[in-house]
């Protein structure tokens, strides 16, 4: 968790990119609207844009907001969280959006089950996180780097199934969970422009056992089967994302 702050922080310096989380933000809001009702307190969960706590507002009268990264959390005027590891401090939530993080906490059961404590009745639990077939071009690319070093080593977290998310939140407590997968193709012209991307996502590799040096003949087969993956030019990767929404029951 510490080695996730430090990435969102790096993100944060080096100019997140946000055409992913922006488009599950959007999408988070546009469901959240569609319920033709007006939330009263409500908690982001993940903001790498300072502006996003202001349009959430279209739907609630307050917006608190927490980051995992230090850098993200002030400059939205927030505070930082574990999600797996938090207790609210304030009166419950009426609504909680949660976008782009609960795919890296440790103990993703546990991070629901908090969620929904800080709940109140007939509360509205939204949002969206990276699902598990994201980046399978960029897996086969560590895979062929693996061969090389004749060792295995994990290099991407692993990810909740889309069928198993909806069990998941009714295992925490919520009502009438709902899940939705968006796949999104992103063509790239290199393993190196991919990489880029991710490290201004905060994206790369947070695992302790992930490997510390990659030998140059690892990247280049790395580098190569990524290439061969494509139509001689760029190469389409995919992102998954499942967007989930659920509800406190109405007795609290």
């Amino acid at each position: 968790m510490k080695l996730r702050a430090m990435r969102r922080d790096r993100a944060a310096r080096l100019g997140p990119e946000l055409f992913l989380l922006e488009r599950a933000f959007e999408d988070c809001v546009e469901r959240i609207a569609l319920n033709d009702r007006r939330f009263g307190r409500a908690l982001l969960v993940g903001c790498p844009d300072p502006a996003w706590p202001e349009r959430l507002r279209a739907v609630a009268d307050e917006v608190e907001v927490r980051d995992p990264g230090p850098l993200f959390a002030a400059a939205a005027d927030g505070e930082t969280i574990v999600e797996d590891a938090w207790t609210a401090q304030s009166e419950p939530f009426d609504l909680i959006l949660a976008v782009g993080t609960l795919d890296t906490v440790n103990a993703l059961p546990l991070a629901l089950a908090l969620a929904r404590h800080a709940m109140a009745g007939d509360g509205l639990f939204i949002g969206a996180l990276s699902g598990g077939e994201t980046l399978p071009q960029l897996r086969a690319a560590m895979r062929a780097a693996d061969a090389v070093r004749g060792a295995a080593a994990p290099h991407v977290h692993p990810r909740v199934e889309a069928a198993a998310l909806a069990p998941l939140l009714s295992q925490a407590g919520f009502l009438n969970p709902v899940v939705d997968v968006d796949r999104v193709s992103v063509s790239y012209r290199s393993l190196g422009r991919l990489v880029a991307d991710l490290r201004a996502m905060a994206a790369t590799n947070l695992l302790t056992a992930r490997p510390r040096f990659v030998s140059r003949a690892a990247l280049d087969a790395a580098i190569s089967v990524f290439a061969a993956a494509g139509n001689g030019e760029k190469t389409s990767e995919t992102f998954e994302i499942l967007h989930f929404a659920a509800w406190t029951p109405a007795n609290g």
